[in-house]
């Protein structure tokens, strides 16, 4: 009977291993959104950062693209996040083909419609920048990925399919004012920014 109660302790300590060792690959799924896949974590100047949220952006009722967060630790306001003062990603895949241009005149836009005249004049370089970087490119298909990394001590660097788009943009605030233009108070798309907040 003892040794019935041994093995049975024992393949019950094995059970409870065996889960313990099983949760941090099910905790660490990827988050799937307008199908497609966004790691829970990702590497930003050698440091991790988790997903705080994702979404799809739509226009209509057609989906545009899919967006997802990444920053040092969770945020559920606009506050919060911009108070972070580490590495912070934004990453978007294309859902459909979309004229660049038009994309970055639409991105010019949601960063005006989200500061005031005084504020906003201070980076208008910084805007335009950004636009000619998208013009350049004609076309982002479905599929196609860019990033807008915050790097601190370095400032903010645009990637397009992978490749790094000239040399970061130097001021301190573009990287918060092109957030604005999801996490704004006129955001591109409600749903999308309460997605990236983590609320959807």
């Amino acid at each position: 009977m003892r040794s019935f109660t041994r093995r049975h302790a024992l393949a019950g300590s094995a059970l409870a291993l065996s889960l313990l060792a099983a949760w941090p690959l099910q905790a660490a799924e990827s988050v799937v959104v307008g199908d497609v896949p966004f790691e829970p974590t990702a590497q930003v100047q050698g440091r991790t950062l988790v997903l705080n949220g994702a979404g799809v952006r739509y226009k209509a009722v057609f989906k545009v693209y899919a967006a997802g967060l990444y920053l040092e630790k969770k945020a559920a306001t606009p506050a919060e996040v911009h108070a972070q003062k580490g590495p912070k990603r934004l990453t978007v895949t294309m859902l459909r083909d979309i004229d660049s241009t038009e994309l970055g005149r639409l991105f010019s836009r949601g960063v005006e419609d989200n500061m005031d005249k005084a504020a906003f004049s201070k980076l208008v370089p910084g805007v335009l920048r950004m636009s000619q970087i998208f013009s350049e490119h004609k076309m982002l298909k479905a599929g196609d990925v860019f990033t807008i990394d915050w790097l601190p001590g370095t400032g903010t660097l645009v990637s397009v399919k992978g490749q790094p788009q000239g040399e970061p943009f130097k001021e301190p605030a573009f990287f918060d004012a092109l957030l604005g233009i999801w996490l704004g108070h006129q955001p591109a798309d409600w749903k999308l920014k309460d997605a990236l907040l983590g609320k959807s």
